[in-house]
């Protein structure tokens, strides 16, 4: 296992393959932080629709088919 460190510490493929590994786990974290602030916006936005449409159809009385004497 150490011949193979070694190997790829004096290889250049072996340095760009731990920078492309690098690279994609900085693009992954900003990612995943990105989505996590954009999800919390989408949500209220979604609640805020679902309010409106609740209000504009006399607020969700009823239930749709079947619903109702």
């Amino acid at each position: 296992m150490t011949k193979l460190f070694a190997k790829l510490r004096k290889s250049e493929q072996g340095a760009t393959a731990i920078e492309y590994g690098l690279i994609a786990a900085l693009v992954a974290v900003a990612a995943i932080g990105g989505m996590g602030a954009v999800g919390g916006s989408l949500e209220s936005t979604f609640q805020s629709v679902s309010g409106d449409l609740d209000t504009a159809t006399g607020g969700g009385e009823g239930g749709g088919e079947g619903g109702g004497s």
